[in-house]
C-alpha cells in the first residue's frame, strides 16, 4: 500500500499596516552590508517595495495575539520604510505586503531569519552587465542607469563596456573560463575578431596577465602620450574620423590611437601649413619634418637676430610677476608640498615671464633672402622653429672669397673649390630598421649601425661633461699639444692647432632631444650672442676675459673635438679608422669620463625598444633584463615573441640603471693595457696614464684647440 506524500502549507500574505510592524530581535543580520538603508529607501521611493517582509504575530505573556507582528526577515527593508516615514514619504498606516507564519510554528524565527540570508544566490556580474545594456538599448542613458541605481556613472561605463566585449568570450567568462581581470583588458578594443584571435593565442599560454593582453590589442597603436598626438590634438584627430582606444579600468594616459596613417596625415598637413606661412616671411627654404636630426646645421652659417624692443606695458608687467613669484616662492618655501592652485599659479607666472623674455627677433631682409628655417615638433609635442640658418651654396660669391682659405683653392687653376655640403637627410616616418632574424636567436655581436648610435650619445654626454670641466679641458688640450710636439707631427702655418667640431654618420632619432644635447646647444647660444664676428674683435675680447671665462670659453671649445664614436674599421688603410685608432680613440674617451665623472645614467639615457632592446636579439635582451632587474624578472618575458619581449623589457628596465657595453664604464685596467705599446714612444715624463698616441689616422681623431 502506497504511503500518501504529506503536502506542503505555504504562509498565508497579507497587507498590514506598517505601524503594526517592529522589528524582530532575532534578525541575525548585525553588520552593515551591501546597499546602504539610505539608497534602499530611494530604491523603494523609485519602484516601490519589490519584495516583502516575513513577519510573526507578537503574542503577549498569556500567549494571545496582541495585533502587531515582528519582522525577522526583511529588517533592512524596515528599515528603509520606518525612514521613509520619519522622512513624512510613506503615511505611518501605509499597508505592507507581508508573509505571515504562524504564531505557534515549529520553525525557531531564528531560523527563519538565518535562512532567508544565505539562501539568496548573488546575481551573476555578467547579468548585471547584460541589464545595463538592455536598459541602456530601450532608452535610458548612463547618467540615467546611474541614478536609478545610485552609482556614479563611470561605474556605468565600465560595466557597458564589460558588457560589449565580444558574445563569444562573454559565454567564456559566463562558464568560468576566464577571470574578471582578462574581461577587463579585452574591453581596450572594440574589435571583437581580434580580441578572440587574442584569446585563441594565450587561452593555452600560461601567459594570461591583463598587461600581456592589452599591449597584444594595441601593438598597431599610437600612445595618446606621443608627440605627434599632442602636435595635433586628440580632438582633431576624432573629428577626422579617427577612434580612441580607451581602458576604462587602469590608467592608459590617454588611451590609444587606432589610425596611424590618419595621425601622420593630420602631422604632415599641419607642418605643411606652418612651413607655408613662415615662408610668406621670405625665407628662401623651409624645411620641415617631425624631428629634424642633431648636427643638421652642420656648414650652415647661422645669421644673427636682434630682439625686438620690449616696451613700458611689458616691462611694468614683468616686473608684477616677477614681485608676485618672489612672494610667493618665499611663502611657500618651507612648504612639502604646494597647494594645487599655488603650484598652477606659480606656472603660469613662469610661462609668462618666459614669454616676455622671448621676445620675437627680428632679421635683416637680405640675411632673411639667403636663409632659411627649420620647423619641427620637440619632445613635449610643441611646435618647435629654428630660424636663419645660411646654406654655403647660397652665400654671396663675394663673402666667399673673403674668407676663402689656402686649403679651399684648387692649386692648378687657382680657384675656389666649391664647398661641400651636408644635406640633412628628412624623413616624417623616421628611420627604419630591419628587423633582425629570429632564427637561430643568440648573444651575437651588437650590429654596427646600433653601437655608432649608441657612442654618438656617448660622445655627447661626454662633450657635456667635458665644457663643464675646464681643469680636465686643458689638460686634453696640452696633452694633444704635447704630443704633436715630442711626436714630430707636421705641422701647418702659424700654429696647427685646432678643434675640428666631430659630426654623427649614424644617430638615434631621440639624440636631438636628449639633454646633453640641449645642454650644448643652449651653451653654444649663449656664447654665440658675445663673439664677436670679426677677427681683430676676437682678440681684444679675448684678451679682456678674466682667467675663470677664458677656461669655461676653452673648454667649449675643446668639448667639440671629443670623439667617441665607434666606426667600422678599415684593415686595408686608406679613409676610416684603423684598429689601433680606434682602440686610442674609446681609450681616451673612457679617461676623459672617469676624469669627468660623465656617467650615461645621469646624462638621462635609458634603454628603450628604439634606441636598443628592438635592435638586438632575444638573448641579448634577455641578458639586459637580467643583469638588470634579474633573474625572475627575465624568466618572466623569456616565453614572449621579440616584439612584445622588447616592451616589457623596456619597463622592467626603467629606473634599473642598466646600460649596453658601449656606453659603460671603461676600466682602468683595460686602457692601461690598450695604452701600453703608445707609453714606449713618449718621453719619461710623459709616460704612464696621461699617455696617448696619436692615431696615424686623423679622419675622427681628437685636434686640441687654440
Amino acid at each position: 500500500m502506497a504511503t500518501a506524500i504529506q503536502k506542503i502549507t505555504l504562509s498565508s500574505s497579507r497587507d498590514i499596516p506598517f505601524n503594526k510592524l517592529v522589528l524582530s530581535q532575532a534578525n541575525v543580520r548585525r553588520v552593515k552590508a551591501g546597499v546602504s538603508i539610505e539608497e534602499l529607501a530611494e530604491s523603494i521611493a523609485r519602484r516601490g517595495l519589490i519584495q516583502g517582509l516575513h513577519v510573526r504575530p507578537v503574542l503577549n505573556g498569556e500567549g494571545q495575539e496582541t495585533g502587531m507582528f515582528e519582522v525577522p526577515a526583511g529588517g533592512r527593508r524596515y528599515r528603509a520604510l520606518e525612514m521613509l516615514a520619519k522622512q513624512k514619504r510613506l503615511n505611518k498606516a501605509t499597508p505592507v505586503p507581508c508573509v505571515v507564519s504562524a504564531a505557534n510554528a515549529t520553525i525557531l524565527i531564528d531560523e527563519v531569519s538565518l535562512a532567508e540570508n544565505i539562501e539568496r544566490a548573488p546575481l551573476h556580474p555578467l547579468d548585471q552587465y547584460r541589464a545595463f545594456q538592455a536598459m541602456r538599448d530601450k532608452g535610458m542613458t548612463e547618467e540615467d542607469i546611474a541614478a536609478a541605481f545610485f552609482v556614479d556613472v563611470n561605474i556605468v561605463k565600465q560595466r557597458l563596456r564589460l558588457a560589449s566585449v565580444s558574445p563569444a568570450l562573454l559565454d567564456i567568462y559566463a562558464e568560468d573560463g576566464m577571470e574578471l581581470k582578462h574581461l577587463m583588458a579585452f574591453t581596450v578594443s572594440h574589435d571583437h575578431a581580434r580580441q578572440e584571435q587574442v584569446w585563441e593565442q594565450i587561452r593555452n599560454s600560461w601567459q594570461k596577465e591583463p598587461y600581456h593582453i592589452r599591449r597584444m590589442l594595441t601593438e598597431t597603436t599610437v600612445r595618446a602620450s606621443d608627440k605627434r598626438v599632442v602636435f595635433v590634438g586628440i580632438d582633431v584627430y576624432e573629428a577626422a574620423g579617427g577612434i580612441v582606444m580607451r581602458d576604462l579600468f587602469e590608467s592608459d594616459d590617454g588611451g590609444w590611437l587606432q589610425d596611424v596613417g590618419l595621425l601622420d596625415r593630420l602631422v604632415s598637413e599641419k607642418l605643411t601649413t606652418i612651413a607655408d606661412e613662415i615662408a610668406t616671411h621670405g625665407w628662401k627654404w623651409v624645411e620641415a619634418a617631425i624631428s629634424i636630426p642633431y648636427g643638421v646645421t652642420h656648414g650652415m652659417r647661422a645669421i644673427k637676430g636682434v630682439p625686438l624692443d620690449i616696451t613700458e606695458e611689458d616691462l611694468v608687467a614683468r616686473d608684477a610677476l616677477q614681485e608676485e613669484l618672489d612672494r610667493l616662492t618665499a611663502e611657500y618655501e618651507e612648504a612639502d608640498e604646494l597647494p594645487d592652485e599655488v603650484d598652477a599659479r606659480l606656472g603660469e607666472i613662469e610661462a609668462s615671464i618666459n614669454a616676455i623674455d622671448n621676445r620675437p627677433v627680428g632679421y635683416d631682409l637680405d640675411e632673411i633672402a639667403i636663409a632659411g628655417v627649420f620647423v619641427s615638433i620637440d619632445a613635449e609635442g610643441s611646435l618647435f622653429v629654428d630660424r636663419g640658418y645660411v646654406r654655403s651654396e647660397d652665400e654671396p660669391v663675394k663673402l666667399a672669397d673673403e674668407t676663402a682659405q689656402e686649403d679651399d683653392v684648387d692649386p692648378e687653376t687657382g680657384e675656389i673649390r666649391p664647398p661641400a655640403i651636408q644635406r640633412a637627410v628628412i624623413s616624417i616616418g623616421g628611420q627604419s630598421v630591419q628587423a633582425e632574424d629570429e632564427e637561430g636567436d643568440g648573444i651575437r655581436p651588437l650590429p654596427d649601425r646600433l653601437v655608432m648610435e649608441l657612442t654618438a650619445h656617448r660622445t655627447l654626454a661626454l662633450r657635456d661633461a667635458v665644457a663643464n670641466n675646464p681643469h680636465v679641458a686643458m689638460t686634453a688640450l696640452l696633452h694633444k699639444l704635447v704630443t704633436d710636439a715630442f711626436l714630430h707631427h707636421a705641422a701647418a702655418g702659424c700654429l696647427d692647432a685646432n678643434v675640428r667640431h666631430i659630426f654623427f654618420p649614424a644617430q638615434a632619432d631621440e639624440l636631438k632631444d636628449s639633454s646633453s644635447a640641449k645642454s650644448v646647444t643652449d651653451r653654444h647660444q649663449r656664447w654665440s650672442d658675445h663673439i664677436p664676428a670679426d677677427d681683430e674683435g676676437l682678440w681684444d675680447w679675448l684678451t679682456e676675459l678674466d682667467d675663470g671665462v677664458r677656461m669655461d670659453l676653452l673648454a667649449h671649445c675643446v668639448s667639440y673635438g671629443v670623439n667617441s664614436l665607434y666606426e667600422k674599421v678599415n684593415p686595408y688603410g686608406g679613409s676610416g679608422v684603423s684598429e689601433h685608432g680606434l682602440k686610442v680613440r674609446l681609450t681616451q674617451a673612457g679617461r676623459l669620463a672617469r676624469a669627468t665623472g660623465m656617467n650615461m645614467v645621469e646624462a638621462g639615457w635609458r634603454p628603450t625598444v628604439g634606441n636598443y632592446l628592438g635592435r638586438v636579439t632575444k638573448a641579448r635582451i634577455l641578458e639586459a633584463v637580467r643583469e638588470g632587474a634579474g633573474e625572475q624578472a627575465a624568466q618572466l618575458i623569456d616565453h614572449m615573441k621579440k616584439g612584445d619581449m622588447a616592451k616589457e623589457a623596456e619597463r622592467l628596465l626603467a629606473d634599473t640603471g642598466w646600460l649596453p657595453e658601449p656606453l659603460r664604464a671603461i676600466e682602468p685596467e683595460a686602457e692601461a693595457a690598450s695604452l701600453e705599446r703608445a707609453d714606449e714612444n713618449l718621453p719619461a715624463f710623459l709616460a704612464g696614464d696621461d699617455a696617448i698616441v696619436e692615431p696615424k689616422d686623423k679622419h675622427f681623431a681628437m685636434i686640441a684647440a687654440e
